[in-house]
């Protein structure tokens, strides 16, 4: 089959191979094909070598598909369902899971992420984070994947797998943004404008997309941000919204230090700051004590939207069926696609590949 290989760490291009050949389903586990896969820069920083993770490996850890073969003692799908991947499954056993933080679950994750279910020849081949989206077929165990209704086209699918799900869970599930409050996004790339969509959904009255790409900010206004400025001119709605004191809630999308800092320094006293933005281990914020104690902000971690992915997925499906999670508009401004639910057919695995390449 065709797939994408990043054959060392440290590079940023990818070899298309039409060689690749993948195993059987084992026990408990499902082989997916996969109809569209996502682009998240994680997957970039994968092969940068930012994120540990042993090559040759093939990216994409974002896609939707078609189970076509199931192992022994898989009870939660069945060959011909439509399934969206979920890179960090959750076990349903383990503390985090008992207590209701799913998405902090390792068991499976960890066992799944040194598998190489690839090969090519003799040569073994990884899939990041366990998974692999660049290729025509995958192999995950049966808790990686979650059916979705037969009518929801893989695209849409394959951006709830990641980038939906975390942006938008950044603010329901980790900033729990409240109804009238005031909202600054930090990075409006698909996690960002998922975060301004879900402030959006909360009810938050103002919503501030920051960015330095003129482009992007456009895209921020279309899905909800009342305000889009470069970060240089963060202070002009900062004073005409919250007359100076700060945003009730930041929330950084970006990963860098700089950006770090300067979310927190958006924050009123009393306010929340939420980082989303998976940064190098040594990007760094400082705090010092007496801004901790004085300003009484809180500074909360997201990772991956703090979601159930068993539950989120159809949430997030609910919302956009009802018209209030734009995902047609986010597959367009992504792939450079129209009319989603207008009978856009599911793109070809090679086609996602070759917009892959020219992003």
């Amino acid at each position: 089959m065709r797939g994408a290989i990043c054959t060392t760490s440290g590079s940023e291009t990818v070899e298309i191979v039409d060689d690749l050949t993948i195993r059987d389903p084992g026990p408990g586990e499902v082989k997916v094909r996969i109809h569209a896969a996502g682009l998240c820069h994680s997957d970039l920083s994968a092969m940068q070598g930012v994120f540990p993770q042993v090559s040759p490996f093939v990216p994409g850890h974002e896609g939707a598909g078609e189970v076509v073969a199931v192992g022994d003692g898989v009870s939660s799908t069945k060959v011909g369902d439509h399934v969206i991947v979920a890179w960090t499954p959750p076990c349903g056993k383990c503390a985090p899971c008992r207590r209701g933080q799913p998405n902090l679950c390792i068991d499976i994750f960890f066992s799944i992420a040194g598998a190489t279910n690839f090969h090519r020849g003799d040569e073994a081949i990884y899939g990041f984070a366990g998974t692999g989206t660049w290729a025509e077929e995958m192999i995950l165990p049966e808790q990686g994947v979650v059916v979705i209704p037969d009518d929801v086209p893989y695209e849409i699918g394959a951006l709830i797998g990641c980038g939906v799900t975390t942006g938008v869970g950044a603010a329901v599930n980790t900033a729990q943004v409240e109804v009238g409050s005031s909202v600054v996004v930090f990075g409006c790339g698909g996690v960002g404008i998922s975060a301004i969509q879900g402030a959006r959904i909360c009810g938050a009255a103002e919503i501030v997309a920051v960015d330095t790409v003129p482009e992007k900010l456009e895209d921020a206004k279309r899905f909800g941000a009342t305000h889009a400025v470069h970060p240089d001119d963060l202070a002009g709605p900062r004073g005409e919204i919250t007359g100076g004191a700060g945003f009730d809630y930041a929330i950084e999308c970006i990963g860098i230090a700089p950006t770090f800092r300067a979310a927190w320094d958006a924050t009123r006293r009393g306010g929340t700051t939420v980082i989303v933005g998976a940064g190098k281990a040594d990007a760094t914020l400082v705090l010092n004590g007496f801004e901790l104690f004085f300003t009484q902000k809180r500074l909360l971690g997201s990772y991956y939207g703090g979601a159930d992915v068993r539950t989120e997925f159809h949430r997030l499906i609910r919302l956009w069926k009802s018209g209030r999670l734009d995902l047609d508009g986010m597959v367009t401004r992504r792939f450079g696609l129209e009319g989603v639910n207008d009978g856009l057919q599911a793109l070809k695995r090679g086609e996602v590949i070759r917009q892959v390449i020219d992003l």
